[in-house]
């Protein structure tokens, strides 16, 4: 990927991660360029089909592009930050993330969204007075 494209997709997601909306600023890893639909799957090195994502994220997501929304057990698409709305599928409870449509909860199984661990990371945020994102 060149550069400019990789600081395109940067700049669009104002440098936090399109899923969780962990900031990179709050992480001593450099967050990752994903492949909302992966190489494996035919998906295109493009701006359309790129987002950013936290380590955290990008490692739980991997190739993945749908799974299981726990509550009506159907295998369902991903959210993709390109073509849904952030806040359509998803609100904050606390340092909690919480779907409110089967594509959230999918998404949160999948790339274990609310582990303990950033869900701790959340929570030092918000009492700090930063919120994810």
């Amino acid at each position: 990927m060149n550069r400019a494209l990789d600081q395109l997709v940067r700049r669009r997601a104002e440098f936090a991660c399109e899923y969780c909306g962990l900031a990179q600023r709050f992480s001593r890893l450099k967050f990752s360029i994903d492949h909302v639909i992966a190489s494996q799957h035919k998906g295109l090195t493009i701006e359309h089909n790129l987002a950013l994502a936290s380590p955290f994220c990008n490692l739980h997501k991997g190739p993945n592009i749908a799974g299981i929304d726990p509550q009506t057990k159907r295998m369902v698409r991903l959210f993709h930050p390109r073509k849904d709305v952030w806040k359509k599928h998803f609100q904050w409870n606390g340092s909690m993330v919480v779907g409110f449509t089967d594509i959230a909860r999918a998404t949160i199984a999948v790339l274990a969204m609310n582990h303990p661990a950033q869900t701790a990371i959340r929570s030092t945020l918000t009492d700090a007075g930063e919120l994810p994102g």
